[in-house]
Parts: C-alpha cells; structure tokens; sequence
C-alpha cells in the first residue's frame, strides 16, 4: 500500500520547482477509480490530473513521473500567461 505523504513528498523531491514556483500539491487515492489523484493548485489556479494503474508506484521507485512533469509544465505555463 502506497503512503499519502510519501507519495506527496516524492512529487515534491522530483519536482522541486513546485514549491519553488508556491504550486501546492496534493495526492489522494480514488478507490472508485483505483487511481492517485494530483491536486496542484496556486492562487486562484488549479489542476488535477491522475497517476494511471502502476505509476504511483513507479513514481515512489524514481522511475517515471512523466505525466505529472508535463501536467506541472502545463500549470506553470496556465499561470505565467496571467
């Protein structure tokens, strides 16, 4: 079983411009869908997208967090253009 805060923690050490940025990260398990949910939010800004089956756990071993890099970029960039 994956560990909320450990999971956030591990976003938050692969991707340390997040806090950099002031972007706020969450995690939570879905069990109806049987996937994490990513809340990022700044200001008034916010995104969620979900770790597929698997990713959570790649994630944790410092493998792959693909998707949730392009999703920070996307945030990022939402927010810059403001």
């Amino acid at each position: 079983m994956i560990d909320k805060k450990e999971l956030c923690e591990k976003i938050r050490e692969i991707y340390p411009d997040i806090g950099a940025c002031g972007i706020d990260v969450d995690v939570e398990y879905n069990a109806e869908q049987e996937r994490w949910v990513v809340d990022l939010k700044k200001d008034n800004h916010e995104l969620k997208t979900f770790l597929e089956p698997g990713d959570a756990e790649l994630c944790l071993i410092g493998k792959q967090c693909v998707s949730l890099g392009i999703e920070i970029a996307q945030l990022r960039g939402n927010i810059e253009r403001m």
